[in-house]
């Protein structure tokens, strides 16, 4: 029976908001926005940085790996969403739905990894300011982002297309996309183990990760409480705050989804939270970097300036 159901599955029908014509046009116009203002936050952010030389160093470059992750992140579900909101009942095909589902957990666990590096490098400008220059070069930050962007793949794509599935559950998901809890409610294999195996995964994207920023971030409130001048703890704390802002927001979402048991039936605070990290976060980046970094802020200033000269 699991093999015939493996074979026969061509299609998901995504129910996630069927029967609800007013609140779907809300979320199509409400995503409309979120993408536009992810998609020119964080373009204008790679914009600013990559044209002003001095933001040439370790901190913006791995801020511009963050808003090119975040831009990929929302168009990997947004407009697929958008699509499947225009309909009552949308379908998605195997193939894509897998692909989909991939990809928005590569990105997310890519995000992880990649907070956690900018908490390091955070670490060794507070804690080694003198040799910050030389531990944090340019071939070892390449070399960390290259680490970043490839730890998505051995820790979930490759697990995902590697693990023989078999659909018991139907090929209906209570969700507006497919969103990698949602399809896995679908397997047989929810058993004990399975669940167990599901755990260990987030607690090795999720937690991992975490406690090496909260790790690092003890260590940088110890060099900082180590600074003799009030000036010069402010603006140490200030080039952390944004980052720390962000750690949190991404973070707490995440660990609540994928950390809690798991059910077969899908809640509709599971759906917005799902939302809330994976299409909001990613909008609120860039404006949390801008408010808060003079550096980026004069960047930008100095680039409207030459605009509005030309």
């Amino acid at each position: 029976m699991q093999e015939e159901n493996e074979t026969t599955m061509t299609e998901f029908i995504l129910i996630g908001y069927s029967g609800q014509p007013k609140t779907r046009i809300g979320l199509i116009i409400f995503l409309i926005i979120v993408f536009t203002i992810t998609v020119m936050g964080n373009g204008l952010i790679i914009l600013v940085i990559t044209s002003d030389p001095r933001l040439h160093n370790p901190m913006y470059f791995f801020l511009s790996n963050l808003s090119f992750l975040d831009i990929g992140y929302s168009t990997s579900s947004i407009p697929q969403s958008i699509l499947n909101l225009l309909v009552d009942k949308p379908t998605m095909s195997f193939s894509l739905c897998y692909f989909q589902m991939s990809s928005s957990a590569y990105l997310g666990v890519t995000e992880c990894v990649l907070l956690a590096t900018m908490a390091y490098d955070r670490y060794i400008a507070i804690s080694s300011p003198l040799h910050y220059t030389i531990i944090m070069s340019k071939r070892f930050c390449i070399q960390l982002a290259v680490g970043t962007w490839t730890s998505g793949l051995f820790l979930v794509v490759i697990p995902i297309y590697a693990t023989p599935t078999h659909f018991c559950g139907g090929n209906v998901i209570d969700h507006l996309t497919c969103e990698l809890k949602a399809v896995m409610k679908l397997l047989c294999t929810q058993s004990t183990l399975n669940q167990l195996v599901n755990f260990s995964t987030g607690v090795l994207t999720l937690l991992f990760p975490f406690a090496f920023i909260l790790f690092s971030y003890v260590r940088i409130i110890v060099a900082i409480l180590k600074i003799h001048s009030a000036g010069g703890r402010i603006k140490a704390f200030s080039t952390c705050g944004s980052h720390l802002a962000v750690v949190i927001i991404f973070y707490g979402t995440a660990i609540f989804s994928y950390l809690q048991p798991q059910s077969k039936t899908t809640h509709k605070v599971d759906k917005i939270i799902s939302a809330f990290y994976g299409i909001v976060t990613p909008m609120l980046n860039p404006l949390i970097y801008t408010l808060r970094n003079k550096e980026i802020n004069d960047s930008l200033g100095r680039l409207m300036g030459k605009k509005g000269k030309m």
